[in-house]
């Protein structure tokens, strides 16, 4: 199998664009993160929702008091507004480093094993320095299941 037929193709974040336009492109292409690239599109960090949402709406006690915090609490009117408070920041300040990311040649075997090394379920193709799609569990997963129904395997 080659994984050019597999990534899911998206935008990549960049300095200059709102939390709430990642957002959109995370959510519309189904994907947890993109890559944060500099202005020559080279991959130098990555945005995840899962980080934006930790930074501006979890506060830190919340967290590291998680197993004790009641099951009814009633904090997401805050937890909405604060949400809202942010769609407009630049995305720029909640990029992290760099994801692991795979050549399109990658075996799928390999590709699995650096996910798990990673503890993650993606990783961005690249190509030539530049970005190609991401790859996710649930990509790789859609994929058996389309080759098995249709017996090609």
């Amino acid at each position: 199998m080659q994984l050019r037929d597999i990534p899911v193709q998206t935008k990549v974040a960049k300095a200059g664009m709102t939390v709430r336009e990642v957002f959109r492109e995370c959510l519309s292409a189904n994907v947890p993160a993109l890559p944060y690239c500099d202005e020559q599109g080279r991959i130098i960090g990555r945005t995840t929702l899962k980080n934006v949402i930790q930074q501006s709406i979890i506060p830190d006690y919340m967290a590291e008091f998680a197993h004790v915090v009641p099951p009814d609490l009633d904090s997401l009117k805050e937890a909405e507004t604060r949400l809202r408070e942010v769609f407009d920041n630049d995305i720029a300040p909640y990029a992290q480093e760099p994801h692991a990311s795979v050549k399109p040649d990658t075996s799928l075997g390999k590709v699995l094993a650096i996910m798990e090394r990673h503890d993650t379920s993606y990783v961005f193709v690249v190509h030539g320095g530049r970005y190609r799609g991401t790859l996710t569990i649930q990509a790789i997963a859609r994929y058996e299941m389309e080759l098995d129904e249709s017996g090609r395997r």
